[in-house]
Order: C-alpha cells, then structure tokens, then sequence
C-alpha cells in the first residue's frame, strides 16, 4: 500500500507538529502526516520542565539569545530574526495558550501544565486535518525524480516534501549517512559531575554562586553551583558540560575541575581580605561564621580543609581563633576559597532532559529555508541538526523556529 502525501514529517515531537501545523496555516490545501515510530506523540514535551513544558526563553535579541547555542550560534542568527521567542509567545496567544515569564527568565505555560502545549498542538492538528500516524518506523528512505518515497514497517509512503524531526535518533542519522549526509557523533550534554570529595560530603542542597574551570584548558562557566548527594550540579555546572561537551567526552569524564567558590575574587584578593578579617575578628573561632556569601556549613568544611581547626586525638575540635591563623593557614584558606581542585569521576544525566551535541553537520543546512544543501525537498529542523542548548527552554526555541522556516519555505 502506497499513501501520497503532499508533506511527510518523520518525529511526532515539537518540531514535528510545530512544522505541520504552521504548514497548513499557510496552505490549507496541502495533504500533512506525521509518522511517529513510538505509539504516543509529543512525549518529551511532556516531561520537560519538570511536566511544565519550558516552552521558551524570555531573550527577545536574536543576536543575545544565539548565545545560549553551544552549538549552532552561528547558524541560528538569521533564523532568529524571522522566528524568535516574541513570536512563539504571540504564536501560541493566537493558538489560546496564554504564556509566563518566571525569574529567571523561562516560559511556561500560566496552567503550568506541559499538557497544555498538547493538547494546543493535538487540536490544531484535528481541526487541519493533519494524519497523524503512530507506531510507525522508518525502515528505509528513498529518493525519486521528484518525490520521496519512505518505507515503514507498516507501509510504504510518497511525498513531494519530506521534513525529518527524529531529534538524535541513531537509526535516522544512519540512513542519513547513506544518502550523504555527514553526521557529527552525538555525545552527551548538559550533565552533572560526580565527585567523592569529603569536603562536600554531606553539604548536599547547599549552593553557591561559583566559577568553575576545567584544569588545563579553557572551559571555563560562572553561576549558581549545587552540592547534590553523587557531587556537583546546578546552572554553572551544566553550562560547563554544555560548552565542553566534546572535550569532556573525550576526557571520558575524568578531570580536574577548579572551583572558585567567591566567583570573581583571586586569589590575592581574597588573601587581603583573610588578612584583615585576621586584625578584625582577632578573638572570634574562624570556623563559627562565614564572612563571605558562602553557607556557614561550606565555609566551615573548606577551613577544616585548609588545615585549620584540626580535631584532637580525644576526637574534640580545636576552634582556632583568626588571631591565631599562620601566614600558611590564610594561604591555604584563601586557596580553598579561589581554586578548590576536585577530581571528576564521570557524570549523571541532568532530570529527564537528556540533550545531546551532535547531529547532521550544519554545513550540509540552508538556514535560510532550513533544506538540505545535498537533496530537494528535504528538511530538517529541531534536534536532529548538530545543534542544542543551555537548559531554559533555549532546545524548544530551536525546535519552533526551524519548524516555522521549514513551513514558511515549503
């Protein structure tokens, strides 16, 4: 059995169905399907953000928004400026989903309730008449005079336009490979790093704004940091292992990571301060407080780390008194405090969003209309691309705007 469609779009994801839909907005003549080889579509958009859906990100600059690419900066400049995030918000008003802006600059719907977003796509899709075919997985792509013939392990489809959104599916990236296309290798990104270190040992939950370097290279990333039971999380780690993807993955996750827990105070400037807290505080335990803007509890690991306050053979703590701090005490201190080295020992997916870099090489894309540089009519937009995201609904932007430039140019 051979079913003709107009447009053929493989992966009932975001990118998918944004693609569909805004297709037959334009030209409602035109005969859509949707093939999804799992048996219920949109299923990431249901559990990321926590089951919220972070739709988008409140960065309205196409040119400040590209930098939260690791990659595919470069790329998505021009498609910023036709589809960015002010459109989703409008796009998704039309469509009746009202959206907010949180603190930190991520969007959610107002139910907070990923359902929402689906139920918005499932009913445009109704209401356009687009198929939506389930179970349904890709065997094998061919490509004719002026069609595209797709073989699933159900039937055999022919389109005019064939429009892949399979994100990093191997099995499609491999089909890809043989009809020419390049593939970067997928490795993992946005992760967690797992250190056994007993100075974080039990401080699990504890957070401090920090810089995090990756020793002997220029991975480099600034932001909260979390303590968490198996090592480091939080928004600075995650961005390291983002930008530093490929050279982690390499590394085979087993490094140095340099933390300054005072963010951008050195070394030197951190021992001045030492110094005068040392005239100032002279009869107070160095221990008790913090007197930067640090948890009692990490300052007090990292002085016991410096070798300050030592407990006795009877298993008592000695408090030292800041008068009492030797020259080698306040540089070992200050140490701690600006270039705490930890060793890494692999890594944990963060929550369920698993990103990963890697994908088609975006030499082979024309952004302007989001086609293969190598075939016509083909098409590709969302995470399928070698192209991917900090977390804060920067992935879903991608997804919208490739979809909405597939569709504009089809």
């Amino acid at each position: 059995m051979n079913s003709k469609y107009d447009i053929l779009i493989v992966g009932g994801g975001a990118a998918g169905f944004f693609t569909a839909i805004n297709s037959v907005e334009k030209n409602p003549k035109l005969k859509v399907a949707i093939l999804e080889r799992g048996k219920e579509v949109l299923s990431k958009v249901r559990i990321s953000g926590g089951g919220r859906c972070n739709v988008t990100h409140a960065c309205f600059v196409p040119n400040e928004m590209v930098k939260f690419y690791p990659r595919g900066e470069k790329e998505l400049r021009g498609p910023f400026h036709q589809f960015c995030s002010g459109d989703t918000i409008e796009w998704f008003e039309k469509h009746g989903v009202e959206l907010k802006i949180e603190d930190d600059g991520r969007m959610f719907p107002t139910s907070d309730s990923s359902q929402t977003i689906i139920d918005c796509f499932l009913n445009a899709a109704q209401k356009l008449k687009i198929a939506i075919l389930t179970n349904q997985s890709v065997q094998s792509l061919y490509k004719g005079s002026n069609y595209w013939k797709v073989e699933t392990n159900v039937e055999t489809f022919s389109c005019q336009k064939l429009v892949l959104t399979t994100g990093s599916n191997p099995k499609i990236w491999e089909m890809l490979t043989e009809i020419g296309h390049s593939i970067v290798p997928a490795v993992p990104s946005l992760f967690t790093f797992n250190i056994k270190d007993k100075r974080i040992k039990d401080l699990m939950g504890l957070s401090a704004f920090a810089n995090v370097k990756v020793k002997n290279s220029k991975l480099e990333a600034s932001g909260p940091l979390l303590i968490t039971h198996w090592g480091m999380s939080g928004p600075g780690i995650l961005r390291l292992s983002a930008w530093g993807a490929r050279i982690l993955a390499e590394k085979n996750y087993q490094f140095v990571l340099q933390v300054n827990w005072l963010n951008d105070l050195t070394f030197e400037e951190t021992l001045e301060k030492l110094k005068e807290l040392k005239l100032e505080h002279s009869k107070k335990a160095v221990s008790k407080k913090s007197p930067f803007d640090l948890p009692n509890r990490l300052w007090e690991s990292l002085v016991y780390a410096a070798g300050i306050d030592a407990s006795t053979a009877l298993g008592e703590t000695t408090e030292t008194k800041w008068a009492d701090l030797s020259k080698n005490q306040l540089h070992n201190l200050a140490n701690q405090l600006t270039n705490g080295e930890f060793q890494v020992n692999g890594k944990s997916t963060f929550k369920e969003e698993f990103v990963t870099a890697g994908g088609i090489d975006l030499k082979e894309i024309n952004f302007k209309t989001m086609e293969s540089k190598l075939h016509q009519n083909l098409y590709f937009a969302g995470e399928i691309l070698n192209i991917d995201a900090l977390t804060g609904g920067f992935n879903f932007q991608n997804a919208w705007t490739g979809g909405y430039i597939v569709a504009d140019s089809i």
